[in-house]
C-alpha cells in the first residue's frame, strides 16, 4: 500500500465532519508511542513552550543521573546516544527553532559537565561536535538579540 502525501491527506481531511476526525485521531493515537506523544504536546503542552522545555530539561537531567557510570564506555556512548534521540524527538514536536536551540545546548553542556571523557572516545567527540553544528546551522534564523545569547553559550562548549 503506498502512503498518500500530506497534501492529499490534509485535502481529505478538509471535507470530514468533526465527529469523523475525532475518531481518526483516536485510532491513529492507539497505533504508535509517538503519535500519543505528538498529540499530547499540541493538545496540552504547546500554548506552554517555555514549560514544555523545562519538562524535558529535567528529563535529560534525569537521564543523565541514570547514565551507567564507570570503565564501560560502550554502554555510556549507547545511553548518550538514547538521551540524544529522545531530545531529537521532543525537538520534533515542537518545530521551534528557539526550543531546538535550547534543547541542543541543554544537552551539551549537561555531556560536558558529567566528567564523561568526550574526546578519549571519536564516537563521542563527533556526536558531540555534531550537535554544535547543528545549533550553528539553525542560529541564524533567530532574532540578533538571541543570537548573541547562544553564541555565548555556544562559546563556552565548544571542546
Amino acid at each position: 500500500m503506498k502512503a498518500a502525501t500530506v497534501n492529499e491527506l490534509k485535502d481529505e481531511l478538509k471535507h470530514l465532519p468533526p465527529a469523523k476526525l475525532l475518531e481518526l485521531c483516536t485510532r491513529l493515537a492507539r497505533f504508535k508511542k509517538e503519535n500519543k506523544e505528538l498529540l499530547t504536546y499540541l493538545l496540552f503542552e504547546a500554548h506552554d513552550e517555555q514549560g514544555y522545555i523545562k519538562s524535558v530539561q529535567n528529563d535529560i537531567d534525569i537521564n543523565f543521573d541514570e547514565l551507567a557510570k564507570g570503565n564501560n564506555l560502550y554502554l555510556l556512548k549507547k545511553s548518550i546516544r538514547k538521551i540524544l534521540r529522545s531530545t531529537n524527538k521532543y525537538i520534533r514536536y515542537t518545530g521551534s527553532k528557539t526550543a531546538e536551540i535550547q534543547l541542543l545546548l541543554y544537552f551539551c553542556t549537561k555531556l560536558k559537565q558529567s566528567g564523561i571523557p568526550i574526546t578519549k572516545s571519536t564516537a563521542l567527540t563527533k556526536l558531540y561536535q555534531q550537535q554544535l553544528k547543528k545549533i550553528n546551522t539553525v542560529l541564524p534564523v533567530l532574532h540578533e538579540d538571541l543570537q548573541h545569547d547562544y553564541l555565548r553559550e555556544l562559546e563556552e562548549l565548544s571542546i
